[in-house]
Parts: structure tokens; sequence; C-alpha cells
């Protein structure tokens, strides 16, 4: 993207909820439904922290495994989004901002090259969330008990007041995630639609 304010803003949905919440899941069906590019800041940093020769990649790690924020620098979602290109009907940003250093750098760096749609916000119970983590089998460094809890530590308090911050703005649209997954998809397929996705 250059300076050029005739160019389109890209449109953003910001994808918010507690670990095993179901974000992943509901990004995949809203991408194969409606088009828009998911973009997960935890997988963007996994990348970069697997990525040889990354200077920010043990940074990454040591941030993980302690379940806290890496700092909005090192996050990678912007590159990903310009490197997308203007013809992109829209992202699907999962999991960020997750904290007001998240925000403020978002503002920051994206003020004017983005359309902020709204925040699907799923909420799900700490005990559904943690047993569906530990269920994901997916061998990654974070998946024990220990960590998910610090993670929705950090989740309440630090990300709860972003979702707080959009919903004074009315840009909140709140989903139970903790049902069948069918219900889950059917509420936010219709959150999609009225949207105009």
């Amino acid at each position: 993207m250059t300076g050029d304010s005739s160019q389109k803003l890209f449109k953003v949905v910001f994808i918010l909820g507690p670990p095993g919440s179901g974000k992943g899941t509901c990004c995949h069906a809203i991408q194969k439904n409606h088009g828009l590019i998911h973009l997960s800041a935890g997988d963007l940093l996994r990348e970069e922290r697997q990525r040889e020769g990354s200077e920010v990649g043990a940074l990454i790690e040591a941030h993980i495994r302690n379940g806290t924020i890496v700092p909005v620098e090192i996050t990678c979602m912007f590159q990903a989004m310009r490197a997308a290109g203007d013809s992109a009907k829209g992202f699907l940003v999962d999991g960020f901002p997750r904290n007001q250093d998240n925000l403020d750098g978002w503002k920051r760096q994206m003020s004017g090259k983005v359309d902020e749609k709204f925040v699907l916000f799923l909420t799900c119970p700490t005990d559904d969330c943690i047993k569906r983590c530990l269920n994901r089998g997916e061998g990654r460094s974070d998946d024990n008990e220990e960590s998910f809890r610090k993670r929705i530590d950090t989740y309440n308090s630090q990300t709860l007041p972003i979702v707080e911050f959009y919903k004074k703005q009315g840009l909140v649209r709140e989903v139970n995630s903790g049902r069948p997954i069918e219900q889950v998809l059917e509420d936010v397929e219709r959150v999609f639609t009225e949207a105009g996705f």
C-alpha cells in the first residue's frame, strides 16, 4: 500500500475471545463462506519464531511460554496484511489486539489504512476453553494446563479491556461459543451476513 488517499481501506474484523473459545474454527468458516483472509496473530508469531535466522524468535518463544503478550513491534501482523494487497475483500484479524500496547500500535501504524467493521467477541467458560486447548493435540510448547491458565489470566486482565473499548463504540458482536459448534457457526454467519459480508 502507498499513501495514495484514493486507495480503498482494508476492511477488518477483529476476532477476540479466550484461548480455546473457537476463534480459529470460526475464522475458517467465515473465510470459506465470505472470502475474507484469516490472519492469526498467534500463527504469525509461531511462524516467525520457527523461521531460521529470525532475530526475534527466542523473544517470541519466551513470551509464548510465559503466557505474556509479545511486544507490538514484532507481531508481524502488519507485514502480512500489506502482503495480501489491495484486492483482499477483507481480513479476519484473529487474536488481536491483545492489549493496550497492541491497540496503540495498531492505531499508530494502520490509521487511515483500515476500516474497522466490528469485533466478533467469542465467550466461553474457562474450563471448557482449557479442555479444548488440551485436546487440540498440536504438540506446541505452550500446550499444557499451566500455560493455558496463564494465557487466560493474561487475556482477562489485558484483552477484555480492549473488548470494552470497542463495546463503548458499539462495535462488538458477542457470540456464546460454549455451545455446540453448529449453533455457534449459525450465529457467527448471521453476524457477518447482517454486516454486509
